[in-house]
């Protein structure tokens, strides 16, 4: 159970590295399309932004190219309700923004994503870019494994950005995020093993739980195990997806109150129409942070993320667009049997 509360500037603050998406239109293929459609996307902003347009305000710490291409990125922070108080602006004559491509599949075709963002502005981000005003800023920090991965210097400088948050009483929250594209499975466990301690939230799969930390069992019972030994954990939340086809998913997750001893899982979404996948992960960790915060229990954690994160897979590009009617609506709809409206009018 989450307690109550200080009245301070930000709900929820994030870290990590905001990208340019490049996506050819339609189910076009990256090695033939001639025109790309560009976004902004990272998963740390999904998070905030997600939260912001849910009505809680936040923002996002990141470092981005002083330039045009930042500028673009910056306009899309703002245009989301994110503050952007704490970006920290490249001038040097290597700043550049990361990118990623990605490429929306179709049955038998998976999606592909991929990166160029090695020596990009935010990969040179430092603790000293920050003011020590900001740790008690926030009631919430948020970050990912994504974001620990990119290079040992990074890490150093997040994992003392991590500790400072907690030494002034903000609750950490952390999505572990695994991808192996970035960094192995030793170093990702030694990494994480570090912070563990002092996280509170902590989203992260069954197959992480399972494969990185060797744990086993239910999931349940997964999760209890999990908190005894890391006892400041006071939630554990892990998405269950199934997909039939990159275009049909079924979703829901099971959260656990450390403190309490006590799971919730409401009734998966079946049958999702999706339209782009591509930062639904980041949507759910959005509403259950949401549910969290504003009401502090782990049902509406579950039915919030739930619910943010099925509506993110019908929405094109990373963010998803939408505020608390549109959510609200959706959870509604969710749980009511009988007949439903086919139509809002």
């Amino acid at each position: 159970m989450i307690k109550e509360f200080e009245k301070k500037n930000f709900t929820v603050l994030g870290l990590g590295e905001v990208m340019l998406r490049l996506s050819p239109t339609g189910k076009e293929r990256i090695s033939y399309s001639e025109t790309f459609e560009k976004k902004a996307g990272g998963s740390e902003l999904n998070v905030v932004a997600g939260i912001s347009s849910l009505g809680l305000r936040t923002g996002i710490i990141t470092k981005l190219p002083q330039n045009e291409i930042g500028k673009y990125i910056k306009h899309e922070i703002r245009f989301t309700g994110t503050s952007d108080d704490y970006i920290v602006y490249d001038t040097s004559e290597n700043k550049r923004l990361g990118i990623y491509y990605y490429e929306s599949g179709a049955y038998p075709r998976t999606h592909v994503v991929s990166y160029d963002r090695q020596n990009s502005s935010f990969t040179n981000f430092k603790e000293e870019d920050l003011p020590e005003s900001i740790y008690s800023a926030a009631n919430v920090f948020h970050t990912s494994g994504i974001t620990l991965a990119l290079n040992e210097n990074l890490r150093k400088n997040v994992i003392k950005i991590i500790n400072k948050f907690h030494e002034n009483g903000a609750l950490v929250s952390f999505d572990v995020n695994y991808r192996s594209s970035l960094w192995s499975e030793e170093l990702a466990k030694e990494t994480i093993e570090q912070i563990l301690p002092i996280i509170n939230i902590l989203f992260i799969s069954e197959e992480t739980l399972r494969r990185m930390f060797k744990m086993s069992g239910s999931l349940k019972e997964i999760h209890k195990e999990f908190s005894k030994k890391y006892p400041n954990l006071q939630i554990i939340a892990s998405t269950k997806r199934t997909v039939i086809s990159p275009q049909k998913h079924n979703f829901t997750s099971l959260v656990y109150d450390c403190v309490e001893g006590v799971h919730y899982q409401d009734e998966p979404y079946l049958n999702i129409d999706v339209i782009d996948r591509i930062g639904s992960g980041d949507a759910y960790v959005a509403g259950a942070l949401y549910g969290l915060c504003k009401y502090k229990n782990i049902e509406q954690a579950a039915k919030y993320g739930d619910a943010m994160a099925a509506l993110k897979e019908t929405i094109h590009g990373d963010m998803t667009e939408c505020d608390l009617i549109d959510v609200e609506r959706i959870i509604k709809s969710h749980s009511t049997t009988g007949q439903k409206d086919e139509m809002v009018r």
